[in-house]
């Protein structure tokens, strides 16, 4: 077995995966190390929806990013644009501001060629009728920026780019723990040291990425940095992702970056499994909300549920469930969302922490909900709704309440009509915001701010671009042109090291 690449990509995610396949562009060797067994091979991309977000200026922009997509198709959409300052806009707004301009330029502005260079290896996309459109009239309305998911899902992609690491040549080794960085006499980063099946070993190298994901499989690290309470949560993806790169690439003298109590949360299924199960994926999250009440355990509401569209507020109000009454919350449904089939198809899978009923007292026996609470509540909400504004799922409508604690601020509807449903969530935490900085290369920088040489970041562990929030469908667009930028600069690096 060789020991020695031109550059080594630790982690086999999305931003992991990028930077192999970008580094095999411009040089001979490049080796991918996995944490994970094969069968559990992925990382956190094979657990999320596939949804990825990215700057485009109309529908000639994405027919060449789905190069399959039919006259029939086309012609059954509208998808306006979302542009790069669009892009860059929502990046600052969800953020509060505080995402590192240089980065967030970075992504909005090499999302788009990124996706089609990934559509020119053989990523296949398509649009994403299922969870960001809604039929009005006879053309189907996409909303939120994020339109394009990858076929299969988060699975689909990472099978995909495994296909392609395949044909490239590129090796990965399952089961490899990365443990240590190798340096030589000058500080340059010229090694690894692994854990495998046989035991340690150090393998040469003449660049590093490190893509390993942030430490959200690491009860202490979760306690330690985001805070009392966090090492309880149910982890969404893979136990593997336990700050490993953070931690080797600190020890080397990496400038920590970025929002370290800060994370990637959404409402989780109640009981689903304390981590990732590979056959429902993402499917125990909760996402319709916006079109029903959310409620704690005294059946009181506690965030505007319409404030914007989930893709804006979802990671939001999955942390906002970590301050409630035992961390649960239940998301509230009446006949009419269920009439115009508004709720997505995670609520639909057998795996559901659900209860039905005909009155809302018999609702909040069957959830274990204060009933008292419950029924004053919805009381109370539906005096308040606008019902002289029309009601439209596809644009922010502005139907709201008026005179509540917590207004709803669009897409208020009564809940007055049985059947009432009801769903039990929980936090699930995704990836952790807080990591290594790198420069416009994607290098690692020191506490000095001067690079690493030979050592580079991509994906969850890049810091500084997400606090507070994060809009959907930019982790995985973050990770694909993070780590498209960080391999090609590794192979070309490695490349010049060697001559």
């Amino acid at each position: 077995m060789d020991n020695s690449y031109d550059v080594i990509v630790v982690g086999a995610g999305n931003a992991a995966l990028s930077a192999a396949i970008a580094a095999k562009e411009n040089c001979s060797s490049v080796l991918v190390l996995e944490k994970a067994p094969e069968y559990f091979r992925g990382g956190n991309t094979y657990f999320t929806g596939g949804l990825i977000r990215f700057s485009f200026d109309g529908i000639e922009d994405l027919k060449e990013v789905i190069y399959d997509m039919s006259e029939t198709e086309e012609n059954s959409i509208e998808v306006g644009s979302y542009t790069e300052d669009q892009f860059y806009d929502d990046m600052m707004r969800v953020t509060h501001g505080l995402t590192d301009p240089e980065l967030a330029q970075i992504l909005t502005t090499q999302s788009l060629p990124t996706m089609k260079w990934l559509t020119q290896k053989g990523v296949r996309f398509v649009m994403a009728f299922g969870r960001q459109a809604f039929k009005d009239g006879d053309k189907y309305r996409f909303w939120g920026g994020a339109i394009v998911e990858a076929v299969g899902a988060g699975k689909g992609l990472s099978d995909q780019q495994f296909e392609v690491c395949k044909r490239e040549g590129i090796e990965v080794r399952y089961g490899a723990e990365a443990k240590k960085l190798i340096q030589d006499n000058k500080g340059r980063i010229s090694g690894i040291t692994i854990l495998g099946p046989d035991g340690f070993e150090d393998i040469s190298a003449g660049s590093i990425v490190l893509a390993s994901g942030g430490f959200e499989a690491n009860a202490e690290m979760r306690s330690r940095y985001l805070g009392p309470g966090w090492e309880n949560v149910k982890v969404r993806g893979v136990p593997y992702n336990t700050g490993d790169g953070i931690r080797m690439a600190l020890e080397v003298g990496a400038q920590s970056h970025g929002h370290y109590s800060g994370c990637h949360a959404v409402a989780w299924d109640m009981n689903a499994p304390a981590s990732g199960d590979r056959n429902i994926t993402e499917l125990y999250q909760k996402h319709s909300y916006p079109f029903g009440l959310i409620v704690n355990i005294n059946g009181k509401r506690f965030v505007d549920e319409g404030y914007d569209f989930r893709n804006y507020t979802y990671v939001t109000y999955g942390r906002a469930l970590m301050d409630q009454p035992q961390g649960l919350a239940f998301q509230i449904f009446d006949g009419k969302v269920l009439e115009r089939k508004l709720l997505r198809d995670e609520y639909n899978i057998p795996e559901v922490t659900r209860f039905e009923a005909n009155t809302i007292e018999e609702l909040a026996l069957g959830l274990d909900i204060d009933p008292k609470g419950l029924v004053d509540e919805i009381e109370a909400y539906n005096k308040a709704v606008r019902t002289d504004i029309e009601y439209n799922p596809t644009i922010k409508d502005g139907r709201c309440t008026e005179g509540l604690e917590v207004d709803k601020t669009n897409w208020a509807e009564t809940i007055d009509q049985p059947p009432y449903v009801g769903y039990a969530v929980t936090t699930g935490i995704s990836f952790t915001f807080g990591g290594v900085k790198i420069n416009n290369r994607g290098q690692i920088m020191n506490s000095s701010l001067e690079p690493i040489q030979g050592l580079y970041a991509a994906g969850e562990m890049v810091g500084g671009l997400f606090y507070y929030n994060y809009p959907g469908g930019s982790g995985l667009s973050a990770g694909m042109t993070f780590g498209k930028l960080a391999g090609e600069t590794a192979g070309r690096d490695a490349m010049v090291l060697k001559d």
